[in-house]
């Protein structure tokens, strides 16, 4: 919990999106569908644009802050509302001021703009409430809870990413995949986000994994699904732990983009019970030192199948082929 030396804004502070319009060269603002941003997930799907060359994109905004914030007898003064959406892949950041439109200043609203070639990824939304406080200008007093989310590629709008998927032959495909023929899977994670290339040349595959239900194809697609996740998983994994920036006195740094999610998601279960940034020191130390490395190789698989849902999968798996057989004994 981070201390203040100052009085903070008790109560909720809360952001809304309420439209999205973008911009393209040599027209006007069109707006997106209310698909193109959820309330619920607090996300901003920019890759809902229709046209890809847009250069712009505005997003207004609305916040609601405690009364006691303007309250005539209360401890701040001056106090002003200001929305800032920060990338840390591009170190860009824009800050807008709201405007009080409702008597008391409890509801503020703006809007703000967003170019295109400031970003990278994925940007994030918050508000801040400003105050004078013991005379001190420009004290934030409060922010809110949780942070949107502005992804400038994701067609939908889901803080959760879903892993690209591309089916493609290996024995005559790009060239990088041909080496890798007689296997079903190949995991890149060389680009924005990772992807699964599944072979479907391998005979079988493609009419397994689309299969479904309580059949023992079904069973056996799920169980497949799983032990692609934990590929997915694993290779993930080292993808983020082997490229880390570091602080000058050496102190790893997590990564801005999708890497980042992914240590913070695994490492609780790769160094239990150690806050983040020493498990990720530690596990940084035996990759890098002479020893330690292959000891973590156990927990590293620990953590992949536990997000892969292998033991369900294997268990639902075993109980439906449990099933089939007591069907065909009858």
């Amino acid at each position: 919990m981070k201390a203040y030396p100052y009085r903070r804004l008790s109560g909720a502070v809360s952001l809304r999106v309420t439209a999205v319009e973008v911009k393209v060269p040599g027209a006007s603002r069109e707006p997106l569908d209310t698909k193109a941003f959820s309330v619920v997930e607090q996300v901003v799907a920019l890759g809902r644009a229709e046209r890809d060359d847009w250069e712009s994109a505005r997003l207004k905004l609305s916040a609601t802050i405690p009364a006691s914030a303007t309250e005539s007898n209360g401890y701040w003064g001056s106090v002003s509302v200001v929305a800032v959406l920060t990338e840390k892949a591009t170190n860009a950041r824009t800050t807008v001021a709201l405007e009080s439109r409702t008597e008391g200043g409890r509801e503020w609203t703006g809007s703000l703009d967003l170019w295109r070639s400031d970003h990278l990824d994925r940007a994030v939304l918050a508000v801040h409430v400003i105050a004078t406080v013991d005379g001190v200008l420009g004290r934030v007093i409060a922010t809110s809870e949780k942070e949107w989310i502005v992804d400038l590629a994701s067609k939908e709008p889901t803080r959760q990413r879903e892993l690209d998927v591309i089916e493609v032959g290996f024995r005559e495909g790009p060239e990088w995949l041909r080496p890798f023929k007689e296997v079903p899977w190949i995991v890149d994670t060389s680009g924005e986000l990772p992807a699964v290339h599944v072979n479907t040349d391998f005979e079988g595959i493609t009419e397994l994994v689309g299969g479904s239900g309580s059949s023992p194809e079904g069973l056996v697609r799920d169980l497949l699904l799983a032990q692609m996740c934990t590929d997915v998983w694993t290779a993930v994994f080292h993808t983020a732990i082997g490229d880390l920036e570091m602080e000058d006195d050496g102190t790893p740094l997590f990564p801005h983009d999708w890497r980042g999610e992914v240590l913070r998601e695994m490492l609780p279960d790769v160094v239990p019970k150690r806050p983040l940034e020493e498990a990720l020191s530690e596990v940084h130390r035996r990759r890098t030192g002479t020893s330690g490395w292959i000891d973590l190789q156990p927990r590293i698989h620990f953590a992949a199948t536990r997000r892969a849902d292998v033991p369900k999968a294997l268990s639902t798996t075993i109980r439906g082929l449990d099933r089939l057989h007591q069907g065909s004994d009858a």
